[in-house]
């Protein structure tokens, strides 16, 4: 038997070992059904722990330089968007009516927004203002992220790369690689496992996210004018096979072919 093929089954043997099966949100109207394999070592509370102090440390150093916004208009306007959205998100997992949501806006020309483990939101204002967002759009952009929170994407993430690094070690000290063709398997890894593993994310977050927004009575057909004007700015990005992100046309594929699930939410919203 090859040592590549060995260094493989042992990966996925150790990346097993430890692991356990969780499903972290129900399916929805989208039906995000995947089961997720995570370290019992690392658990919820103590990675959303984790994150918190992060985000405390990020809305710290904003403040000291002055961009951390919580007047203009784009922070209201966030506010109350995040609001509707969070209301919705027991309707994914229960226990997150009890999460201690926190959403803050940072003066910043990065197109970029993020909601960590916990519930813990930050939107740039570039985002917002570069890209001219209603707040349908806003919604679809927030509510992508807080899906990731939902979906322990990041405790996932962790859990993987965790159980990589452990088959790496063990399999060089059992077949003797050298420290070449250690990096060749962590190249095969990232490329072949890591990464697609991450645009699955992308996508099961933009399907949930697309639900928030259609619960919380904004329009989901947003969610295919955001990645337009997301694609127009974002020219030159790398292949979908060398990113983490899948590419717009296929995020834009996806997500039309949700939309009829998630109309009659919209419009039950809206009455």
């Amino acid at each position: 038997m090859r040592k590549s093929f060995v260094v493989g089954l042992l990966s996925a043997g150790v990346l097993l070992a430890g692991c356990q099966a969780v499903n972290t949100t129900s399916g929805g109207a989208v039906g995000v059904n995947r089961q997720q394999y995570m370290f019992s070592m690392l658990s919820t509370d103590e990675v959303n722990q984790a994150y918190a102090q992060s985000y405390q440390q990020t809305l710290g150093e904003a403040s000291s330089k002055g961009v951390l916004d919580k007047t203009s208009n784009d922070a209201k306007r966030v506010q109350v968007i995040a609001s509707r959205l969070i209301a919705q998100a027991p309707q994914f997992r229960p226990d997150a009516a009890q999460w201690n949501w926190e959403v803050s806006v940072i003066k910043s020309d990065e197109l970029n927004a993020s909601c960590g483990p916990g519930g813990k939101i930050i939107v740039y204002s570039g985002l917002v203002d570069q890209l001219k967002l209603t707040d349908a759009e806003i919604a679809a952009v927030v509510g992508h992220e807080i899906a990731h929170a939902l979906r322990e994407h990041s405790r996932e993430a962790m859990s993987k790369a965790y159980g990589v690094e452990i088959a790496k070690q063990g399999g060089g000290a059992l077949l003797g690689l050298g420290q070449d063709s250690l990096a060749m398997v962590g190249t095969a890894v990232e490329y072949g496992m890591m990464r697609p593993n991450s645009r699955t994310s992308e996508n099961e977050a933009d399907l949930i996210g697309l639900e928030l927004s259609a619960r919380a009575g904004y329009d989901p057909n947003a969610a295919i004018t955001l990645w337009n004007k997301m694609s127009k700015a974002s020219e030159g990005a790398p292949p979908e096979f060398l990113s983490t992100h899948p590419a717009n046309s296929s995020r834009i594929a996806s997500l039309q072919a949700a939309i009829p699930k998630v109309m009659p939410l919209y419009e039950a919203a809206r009455k």
